[in-house]
């Protein structure tokens, strides 16, 4: 399955979130790649404690594969190239993990024949190979998700998935809408490039990160009056959200706020829970609830 991972805007999680997925993934016993077609910026190294990839590697990325037509893109087994200990071994019952970097130092460039016809073969052989993809994209109306759009309308037999981030603020809610189905967004692009709209609007989720749950412990410092006053807030997001067709019954999960990701984006491990402290129990089942659904059917068609 391949699974594309977007945002309108930076700052949403994307990356973060849609790594932890393929770390928790892998660790439910799947195989599951992870390529990072944010051209402008692949730092998905950083995320995974990759030495020297950290801001892509400097050759054979997924650039030199896409624009310069080297036979096959660097790929880095996650479980013997990560510097963090408790990604340095492939714990017994997971998946394999692996990264297709991009290339550093490189931008964005613009979809033509040659770049699709190369990403279509990308997308199959990682499709056959590993059970998920996630293709981390670029923010926004980028060429990146021209690309791909380009590329899975020629490939009608292969399930694909799209997971929209966004924070839990007016200003995201508006965004994120607008990328689905404002103008030039993925809905009016896909058609445009000869996806059935339909079965394109049915592959679309969205994923609220950064969202205060304030039934938590967490919130117990907190005012009474100033409870109440998120409590309003809260109400008034959601039914924006309906309004902008980014309700409930679109919505495949929630990230809630964890300090450790707000203050470094990385894989939130079970060691960081149990051993060091540092992050919420509940986020992590968040993550692991998220990798579970993506992949699930039921829970899809379920919303």
């Amino acid at each position: 399955m391949l699974v594309f991972a977007t945002s309108d805007k930076g700052g949403t999680g994307r990356t973060v979130t849609s790594s932890n997925v393929a770390y928790r993934h892998a660790l439910q016993g799947g195989d599951c790649c992870y390529l990072d077609f944010d051209f402008g910026s692949p730092t998905s190294g950083a995320i995974f404690d990759l030495p020297g990839a950290f801001a892509g590697v400097p050759e054979e990325g997924l650039h030199s594969y896409l624009v310069d037509g080297v036979a096959a893109p660097r790929r880095i087994d996650i479980w013997t190239e990560s510097e963090r200990d408790v990604l340095r071994g492939r714990p017994a019952g997971a998946g394999r993990l692996t990264l297709f970097p991009g290339d550093r130092g490189r931008g964005e460039f613009q979809a033509h024949p040659g770049i699709v016809g190369r990403c279509i073969d990308l997308l199959v052989r990682a499709d056959e190979e590993f059970d998920l993809v996630i293709v981390d994209l670029s923010a926004g109306r980028s060429y990146a998700t021209e690309i791909v759009l380009a590329a899975t309308a020629a490939l009608p037999g292969v399930k694909a998935r799209w997971l929209v981030f966004h924070r839990w603020t007016r200003q995201h809610i508006i965004a994120a809408s607008g990328l689905v189905h404002g103008n030039q967004g993925i809905l009016e692009s896909g058609v445009q490039h000869g996806h059935d709209p339909a079965a394109l609007k049915d592959a679309i989720r969205f994923v609220r990160t950064a969202v205060v749950d304030l039934a938590s412990p967490d919130q117990a410092g907190l005012r009474p009056e100033q409870l109440a006053w998120l409590d309003v807030c809260n109400g008034r997001l959601q039914e924006l959200a309906s309004r902008h067709k980014v309700g409930r019954t679109t919505v495949l999960g929630e990230i809630p706020l964890d300090p450790v990701l707000q203050w470094q984006e990385q894989l939130l491990s079970n060691d960081d829970v149990w051993l060091h402290r540092t992050a919420n129990q509940r986020t992590v089942d968040a993550f692991d609830e998220l990798a579970k659904k993506v992949v699930d059917d039921s829970a899809w068609i379920g919303l």
